[in-house]
């Protein structure tokens, strides 16, 4: 009979593993040979056990930043400073990716023109402002019927919006919806 509560029976857990590094430094470098680069460091090529060497006289590790090069490159550095440094450069590098934000608009097969203008103004907006514009028509039960009618809807806004934005994807039906995608032009912001 098993011990502990019923359901919860799991057997022996893994082992505990810890991450692994994600380069390989001091005794985990394969090569016979390394670049050696870094402050305080005469940069060349030098046997392994002399890379250590000098990586251990400065009280420091080394690391195989380039592993894939003949010699592999390895550089001299305190190993989580290093980590410190590419997280903070990788964290820099996404707050720059620029996001790009799509804005949905839905329109019905029988839009009136009023409803038709305000949707167009948001939309206008939208691309003034570096935005994405997804337009849509949805089609309800037996609505499908005047998809002609969506078509004629969405070319026609696109066409009101070719001052600010250029088309990206022409109308196209994807089960009971009809797209239209609009960017930005280009130099706009």
């Amino acid at each position: 009979m098993a011990l502990g509560r019923p359901g919860f029976n799991r057997g022996p857990r893994p082992p505990f593993k810890k991450k692994e590094a994600e380069h390989n430094i001091n005794e985990f470098i394969r090569a016979a040979e390394v670049r050696l680069v870094g402050e305080n460091v005469e940069q060349g090529v030098y046997p392994l056990k002399e890379a250590l060497a000098i990586a251990d006289e400065l009280e420091l590790d080394l690391v195989e930043i380039s592993p894939n090069a003949v010699p592999p490159v390895c550089k001299v550095v305190d190993y989580n400073k290093f980590l410190y440094e590419q997280k903070k450069k990788m964290k820099e590098i996404k707050a720059n990716a620029k996001q790009t934000v799509i804005k949905e608009i839905r329109f019905g097969p029988n839009t009136s023109d009023h409803d038709f203008q305000f949707k167009l103004k948001h939309a206008i907006s939208f691309l003034e402002n570096g935005e994405k514009v997804r337009a849509y028509v949805h089609f309800k039960g037996r609505a499908i019927v005047y998809k002609e009618k969506g078509e004629i809807l969405l070319l026609k806004f696109a066409q009101a919006l070719e001052e600010c934005g250029k088309v990206e994807q022409l109308p196209k039906l994807e089960g009971k919806r009809m797209f239209l995608t609009v960017a930005p032009k280009a130099g706009k912001k």
